[in-house]
């Protein structure tokens, strides 16, 4: 298949499909976030309450697709929900307390009832507004060009232990749904293995007709493109045999019985056709200090994970890499989206998906129009309300088998900056280890003894307990703070290699794959606007490095690279 340009517009119908092809290789990601916290914001059996919650982040994710896609990075990458979230999340949610569906004169609420949505209405509120006011954070760094300033100081060992901790931290919540019938989350985890592994080669013919060439034989990688929705399908599908011939328990304690597919019988009929996700839809949010600078722990490795995808999204689509401007821009517009999506009530934020990325290399199909309508298929879907039910009827150890999966995945992306450091230093390998470790220990301690942090300041003892409970903020700082003061070389820490791509970057051409749409020309006019680090015609600074009495080339081995940069204005 001959590889579209990212300005290509194909026919309206191949817009559709491929649009659609995109969001399917991140269903997986998105439903994950609610299924694991749902519990947590105690939404419990309330069926219908959770299937609200996966439209709501459905259609977030389309809205936010929009706006990166034509005001932002203006790539075609998809956003969705961000795993990055929920380790603050979580640790937000537990200093609330657990969930009680029992009041004082030992009357127990009712499933579903206004009461006990107002219970989770309630915990989602808090979690809105950390979300809404951590973001304005994003925001701030990314459109005044801070994020260009911060990323050189930040190396593999502090983004390691960082984005690992987010999956290892998840293991909890793997392990509770895929216990619940082990048989059916390994058969799910086989399928994933069988399809995304051993069969992602393997290619079935479709045939695509057009005025020119006629009626044409080509290849889909169809197990490469959807492992994760063919296997849960499968599973799924197994399930729901196994239900009928009741081979699973059908007694409500019994071990298996939740593998079963009638346990929710009520969703899908209970569910609306339509419902419309609304601002303020479960109320006015609030917000805590404590909640805000957990949540900025979210915020930080977000923005430090869309960046590599921005790169790797303008590779794989045959554009150039991004300039300092549409960075700031993207992540200033993730900032935004997360406003939004703690505005409509998410649970989360969004941020950058690489999944399509790879559909990318797979069709050659690099479009920016065809994401975007994408982008309107998900807010379309976002509004159908038995859409959002069916998913919840989804048993619960398929959903722990894509768990274990996805979230061994996310630890393994994590890992992999470590591509760029030295690991034969004994240096690199304490650094790593002591932050793995000391952020899956002290953590876990944290959560159940926040009782023993008294400063005198109660806001201030909050906010120390929410930060300290949250896995990815203590690994990454002391991965960062023993990075940066443990003496070692700028090639041993792996910061010039990780970094080498950006220096490749000629910001001098400008690359109209970059400019805003319709209102370009009049930008131009605008002299002043070259000063904007997010605008297009912004004019960078271009470092020259020069090393008193060292060539240019040797500067790269010093201790101290980042010393004696004379910069100078283009």
């Amino acid at each position: 298949m001959k590889k579209r340009s990212l300005e290509d517009v194909p026919p309206w119908y191949l817009c559709i499909l491929l649009g659609f092809q995109h969001y399917l290789t991140a269903f997986g990601s998105t439903i994950t976030v609610p299924f694991v916290l749902y519990q947590a914001l105690c939404i419990g059996e309330d069926g219908v309450g959770l299937s609200q919650l996966i439209n709501t982040i459905f259609f977030m994710s389309g809205l936010s697709t929009l706006l990166q896609t034509t005001f932002g990075i203006r790539l075609p990458i998809i956003q969705g929900a961000t795993f990055a979230f929920l380790a603050p999340t979580t640790a937000i949610l537990e200093q609330m307390g657990e969930c009680s569906m029992v009041k004082d004169n030992n009357v127990t609420i009712a499933v579903g009832s206004d009461e006990h949505r107002e219970i989770w209405h309630g915990r989602l509120r808090e979690v809105q507004g950390a979300i809404m006011i951590a973001s304005l954070t994003q925001i701030i760094i990314g459109f005044s060009g801070v994020m260009g300033l911060l990323l050189p100081h930040i190396g593999p060992l502090a983004i390691a232990p960082t984005i690992s901790l987010i999956g290892l931290a998840l293991f909890p919540a793997a392990y509770e749904f895929a216990s619940t019938q082990w048989y059916i989350a390994l058969t799910t985890v086989f399928f994933i293995t069988l399809f995304s592994q051993y069969l992602q080669n393997v290619s079935i013919p479709i045939f695509n007709y057009n005025r020119q060439n006629g009626c044409q034989k080509q290849k889909l990688f169809i197990f490469k493109l959807f492992p994760v929705l063919l296997a849960m399908l499968l599973s799924w599908l197994l399930c729901y045999i196994l239900t009928v011939t009741n081979v699973l328990t059908d007694d409500v304690n019994g071990w298996g019985y939740l593998a079963r597919t009638d346990t929710n019988p009520g969703v899908l009929s209970d569910a609306q056709w339509f419902r419309f996700p609304y601002p303020g839809q479960w109320g006015t949010p609030t917000a805590s200090v404590a909640g805000v600078f957990g949540m900025l722990a979210g915020v930080l490795a977000s923005m430090i994970e869309s960046v590599g995808d921005y790169y790797a999204c303008a590779k794989i689509s045959g554009a150039r890499p991004p300039p300092v401007h549409a960075i700031n821009r993207g992540i200033g517009m993730e900032g935004i989206a997360c406003v939004l999506a703690g505005a409509w009530g998410s649970g989360n934020g969004t941020t950058s998906y690489s999944e399509n990325i790879g559909a990318i290399g797979i069709t050659k199909v690099g479009s920016r129009r065809v994401v975007q309508v994408g982008g309107i298929i998900m807010i379309l879907l976002g509004c159908l309300g038995k859409f959002g039910a069916l998913f919840v009827t989804i048993p619960k150890p398929v959903v722990g088998g894509m768990f274990l999966v996805m979230f061994g995945m996310i630890t393994a992306v994590g890992l992999s900056n470590l591509q760029y450091v030295d690991m034969r230093s004994s240096r690199n390998i304490f650094i790593l280890g002591v932050s793995l470790f000391f952020g899956l220990c002290f953590p876990s301690w944290m959560s159940a003894n926040q009782d023993k942090i008294n400063t005198g300041s109660e806001i201030f003892d909050q906010i120390l307990a929410v930060l300290l409970s949250t896995s990815m903020f203590v690994g990454g700082v002391v991965g960062f703070v023993l990075d940066v003061t443990i003496p070692g070389t700028v090639e041993e820490r792996g910061i010039h290699k990780m970094r080498k791509h950006d220096v490749d970057v000629d910001d001098s051409k400008r690359d109209p794959t970059y400019d805003l749409p319709f209102i370009q020309p009049f930008l131009d006019k605008i002299s002043f606007l070259r000063h904007l680090p997010f605008c297009p015609t912004y004019t960078p600074l271009q470092c020259n490095c020069r090393k008193n009495n060292l060539k240019e080339e040797n500067i790269e081995t010093q201790t101290d690279g980042i010393d004696n940069v004379i910069c100078e204005k283009l």
